[in-house]
């Protein structure tokens, strides 16, 4: 157990002046066990098949009594064994450059700080121009001379292309290309569907999914010549059907499935794709204060139609908006977030996919994942009225 050091303090109450605060409780920091047990999962089955058959082979041919069990066993302690291995070993970080995008986010921000302190090359993009940006001064003030903060504007093709050319301009000395390509911008559209603007559903997407899709696209040149590693940001939301966060679960759910077939056409080039799919904290470029958060649900009334104001009533849209006022005030603790992305980028061979959840959240996605929908939405959906 160990907290988080001066730098990360300080990082947080410059966060939260404009991001809500941010969690310095002390954490583990072992592997998130289920992610280990996922990985350990298929060799067990094997393990046992291997035991069984093996077993019965030796009975067979009356070379050995020994039980299946005893074999299983066996079997199992070895697996483990080899499988831990395997899942510890880490590249070297010298040599390596990383690009990260929405490094005004804190957790952007500390992965960037992070890298650096364990050598690799880290170009930090920032959506705003780094040259007036605080944030992005003070990040280049604490790193070392490796540290590259640029201009990347996930929206912008042309913002993009010159991050590209930059990075392509500026890789390590004897690098082949781009180490790992970590999405970290994100950003967050909270209201029920008939509430949300037209261009309010534009910019989810093209924030969350369509610059991702693009950014990817103009970077796994690099990527493929380093064999390196494409990462992905996204939220247990995508698996969760959760009211008043619609655009949010569906644009994280098709970063999950364009992350899946991207791993599937990667395969043979030697290419990890990994998600990250954190728990339940409001990520994106801005953390929602009380009063921004009241703010946009007052826009957001004023631009509604009078027909869908006399359909919901102003108790009902006030009631919907307050409920997620607590993640403007509870502290957001991304230190297991901002661990996996780093086993993600340091492992020799990363997971598929990483959960940093509590055990409630993990259980509540094994259901939604699982159960029936209107078994599901018995325990957890919103009673009809």
């Amino acid at each position: 157990m160990q907290v988080f050091d001066n730098t990360m303090r300080r990082a947080s109450r410059r966060a939260s002046l404009r991001r809500g605060s941010i969690s310095t409780l002390p954490q583990k920091q072992s592997e998130i066990p289920w992610d280990i047990l996922e990985r350990l999962a298929m060799p067990f089955l094997f393990c046992h098949a291997a035991a069984g058959f093996i077993s019965h082979a030796l009975h067979f041919f009356d070379i050995s009594h020994v039980s299946t069990f005893a074999v299983f066993v066996w079997f199992a302690l070895s697996t483990v064994g080899a499988v831990l291995f395997y899942h510890f070993v880490k590249v070297s970080a010298s040599g390596k450059g990383v690009l990260i995008t929405g490094c005004e986010s804190p957790i952007g921000w500390y992965l960037a700080k992070k890298l650096d302190d364990l050598g690799f090359h880290v170009y930090a993009g920032f959506n705003v121009p780094v040259e007036d940006n605080e944030e992005a001064a003070i990040l280049k003030e604490e790193t070392s001379g490796r540290m590259k903060t640029i201009h990347l504007d996930i929206t912008s093709e042309k913002s993009m292309l010159e991050a590209a050319m930059y990075v392509s301009e500026h890789l390590p000395f004897g690098a082949q290309g781009l180490w790992a390509l970590i999405h970290c911008s994100q950003w967050v559209a909270l209201g029920e569907i008939e509430w949300l603007p037209f261009p309010v559903l534009r910019k989810s997407l093209d924030l969350n999914l369509l610059g991702c899709a693009r950014l990817t696209q103009i970077m796994l040149p690099l990527v493929r010549a380093a064999r390196g590693r494409v990462i992905f940001l996204t939220s247990a939301l995508n698996k969760i059907p959760t009211p008043v966060r619609s655009v949010l679960c569906a644009t994280q759910a098709a970063v999950d499935s364009f992350a899946a077939c991207l791993r599937q056409e990667m395969r043979n080039r030697k290419v990890d794709v990994s998600v990250v799919a954190a728990g339940e904290f409001t990520q994106g470029n801005s953390w929602l204060k009380e009063d921004d958060l009241r703010e946009q649900a007052k826009k957001m009334w004023g631009l509604m139609s009078p027909e869908v104001k006399r359909a919901y009533g102003e108790d009902y849209y006030e009631a919907a908006m307050t409920c997620i006022e607590k993640y403007s005030r509870e502290a957001a603790d991304i230190q297991p977030t901002v661990r996996v992305l780093i086993d993600a980028t340091t492992r020799s061979f990363p997971m598929a996919r990483y959960t940093p959840v509590t055990p409630k959240e993990k259980l509540q996605i094994f259901l939604a994942e699982h159960l029936p929908p209107s078994l599901y939405e018995a325990f957890y959906g919103i009673p009809r009225k």
